[in-house]
């Protein structure tokens, strides 16, 4: 069975995604008559009007009202009663988009993913809801801003996004009906053009963000960076741990983002102490990638992944400070 195409529209109530599919569906080279599944997973205050819908197109719509509901049982099920060549999901913003993911059946295989929000209230639901919004932003493909004027600030909306996502392209809608992609170039706070690439101690997130996203960017640089070094009697005796821990929105977010480092006196090391570490990238094939990824000067088995993964090869290390905010974050 060939895969099911899935247009997958994420955001909170409101945000402009009912108007959008309801414009793609009456798009007469969109509805070509492929029949399409149109799940919905939330009430708005929009409604979908099937009689605008151009008259050969096949158009089936379901609701998903609970989060219960929402398993790869169900979703085949939908299939086999509705046969789609194509689906589109109109998600609920309250919905953790991992819920979807670990529903979707095999044959079902997302195309594209577009992200909602209302320019007006995204601040309110950035500032109260933060962790539904970078749940959002994490896997977006396009954001795309509603209800924008010339006075709305779209710098601030900018930063917000570029925090969580450099990969997502960002586009502005306005009142007019005219759209205009973001093209602000952010220039990130270290050269890695330099023969040392120093990352400073409030820049980590950005690095590692940046290195995870485009690693061939730094194919045989040399890397120098304050990190927390992680041993224990598990480890190979010229392995160790070490890197930051990160937050992305909220304390319950926190995570250790770190890799594995290869030295010959890692033993000599403390275990949850600070370091300077200095460090040689090159990029190479890796099993943890499954494709070329950032290996920090050979790829090996290492006991931190249990399999082939990125270990940096140590030029030089030294007992330092803690920072001053022990915790990176993108702000």
């Amino acid at each position: 069975m060939e895969d099911i195409p899935v247009f997958l529209f994420t955001g909170f109530l409101d945000a402009g995604k009912t108007s959008f599919v309801q414009s793609l569906l009456e798009d007469k080279e969109f509805n070509n008559g492929q029949p399409t599944l149109v799940i919905q997973c939330e009430e708005g205050e929009e409604e979908l009007l099937p009689d605008r819908f151009p008259k050969k197109g096949k158009v089936s719509i379901v609701t998903i009202d609970s989060e219960d509901r929402l398993t790869e049982g169900h979703l085949l099920a939908l299939t086999k009663q509705y046969k789609p060549a194509r689906i589109i999901v109109e998600y609920n913003g309250m919905w953790l988009n991992n819920s979807l993911f670990q529903a979707l059946p095999e044959s079902w295989s997302i195309a594209g993913e577009t992200l909602f929000f209302d320019s007006t209230t995204f601040a309110v639901y950035n500032a109260n809801m933060r962790q539904l919004v970078v749940d959002k932003l994490r896997t977006a493909e396009l954001v795309l801003f509603n209800r924008v004027t010339e006075d709305t600030d779209k710098m601030a909306l900018h930063k917000i996004v570029r925090a969580i996502t450099r990969q997502a392209d960002i586009a502005y809608s306005y009142d007019s009906g005219k759209t205009e992609y973001d093209e602000i170039i952010d220039p990130l706070p270290f050269d890695v053009d330099a023969p040392i690439v120093k990352v400073e101690d409030k820049d980590y997130a950005l690095f590692y963000q940046d290195l995870v996203e485009d690693f061939k960017k730094y194919h045989g640089k040399v890397v120098e960076f304050t990190a927390l070094v992680a041993r224990n009697n598990r480890m190979p005796k010229d392995t160790f741990v070490a890197g930051r821990q990160l937050m992305q929105c909220c304390a319950a977010d926190i995570q250790f983002a770190a890799f594995a480092f290869k030295y010959d006196n890692a033993a000599s090391l403390q275990n949850q102490g600070w370091y300077k570490v200095t460090a040689k990238i090159e990029v190479r094939y890796s099993a943890i990638y499954g494709k070329k990824g950032p290996v920090f000067n050979e790829v090996r088995y290492s006991a931190i992944y249990g399999k082939k993964g990125p270990v940096f090869n140590t030029l030089a290390i030294e007992p330092w400070r803690e920072p001053e905010e022990p915790v990176a974050t993108f702000y």
